[in-house]
């Protein structure tokens, strides 16, 4: 008993840096993202206590005679920071169309370190209030703005691969697209002519309001008679 009043200030802060990136890694848990609830807590909990052996270890160090002993208490949670960026650029993906993904899952990795180094240096209700106004940011303000924000924001980025039977028919898949409210963003041709089966390549990036949903979209592409074949994926 007296060795949990003497270490009741770690035994707290570890708890509470754990119970606090236990809700960002929950967030990123539901959204079967890569980082969830053990990487959270792993990160959030060791950063804590680096942060607090960094703090006693700089007050604990004795002087000696005619030796000016100088320490910073937070040059290990300086090394947090810098250790942390190497995790969050392994789930950074760089997919086709120039799509990137898991920005957000890097940001929370570093945010889970954040909240460690916060509670060990004895920031508790800023740490709270920080988890509080991320859950915000993410949970309720974009939805928020994909109803009643600018018309860019409530757009959905679709990726198009489609086969067309003759270099003609291009223009009339161009046009039907942007008919059914499609703005092209990026466009590509391929040529397949000198082959068994001659056909024509288009990749298209474009932009639709977020209401018209992917499968249905391609339902309507293949209702029309010069596509051969397609291939459409929602870009995050």
């Amino acid at each position: 008993m007296e060795i949990l009043v003497e270490y009741s200030e770690i035994l707290i802060k570890l708890s509470l840096a754990a119970l606090l990136s236990l809700i960002i890694g929950l967030e990123r848990e539901l959204k079967k993202k890569p980082v969830g609830l053990k990487t959270s807590v792993v990160i959030a909990t060791f950063s804590c206590l680096l942060t607090y052996i960094s703090i006693e270890a700089a007050y604990m160090a004795e002087g000696r005679d005619g030796v000016n002993i100088t320490m910073d208490p937070l040059r290990l949670a300086a090394q947090i920071v810098s250790g942390i960026g190497f995790l969050g650029a392994g789930v950074i993906l760089r997919k086709g169309h120039d799509s990137i993904s898991g920005l957000t899952t890097a940001a929370m990795i570093w945010g889970a370190g954040g909240i460690g180094i916060a509670v060990g240096a004895g920031f508790y209700i800023e740490a709270a209030f920080s988890v509080f106004v991320v859950l915000v940011g993410i949970e309720i303000i974009p939805p928020l703005l994909n109803k009643i924000g600018p018309k860019r924001l409530r757009m959905r980025d679709l990726s198009l691969h489609l086969w067309l039977k003759d270099a003609n028919y291009i223009d009339d898949a161009i046009e039907y697209i942007q008919s059914q409210g499609g703005k092209i963003q990026d466009m590509q041709i391929r040529d397949h002519s000198l082959e068994l089966i001659p056909q024509h390549e288009l990749k298209l990036r474009i932009s639709m309001v977020n209401k018209v949903k992917p499968n249905e979209f391609y339902h309507l592409l293949k209702k029309q008679p010069y596509i051969i074949a397609m291939e459409i994926e929602a870009i995050d």
